[in-house]
């Protein structure tokens, strides 16, 4: 998965009328839509920022990678060579899943 972040206040959605949200576990929710159930965005609890799922996003994105988060559950088909950064779980120490 490829996803982006920014803080939830430069967030500005234009239509929110399929969107649900989810408790996915007792510190996150995600977003989705209610019409085909894509996964749309992440929420942590507790912290300023949101998830945002890069495949959602109209093109050009502008989108660049910075590093790999969870490379120890990648499957074998994934080839992760490209020099950034990789982390077992997540990157930031205590991370929230």
């Amino acid at each position: 998965m490829a996803a982006s972040a920014c803080d939830e206040s430069d967030l500005r959605l234009l239509k929110d009328a399929g969107l649900r949200w989810y408790r996915s576990s007792s510190a996150a929710e995600r977003g989705f839509c209610k019409h085909c159930g894509s996964s749309l965005f992440w929420r942590p609890d507790n912290e300023p920022h949101i998830s945002i799922m890069a495949g959602t996003l109209d093109v050009p994105t502008g989108l660049k990678a910075f590093e790999h988060i969870y490379v120890n559950s990648a499957s074998d088909y994934y080839v992760i060579d490209d020099g950034l950064p990789r982390f077992e779980e997540d990157s930031v120490p205590g991370g929230v899943t």
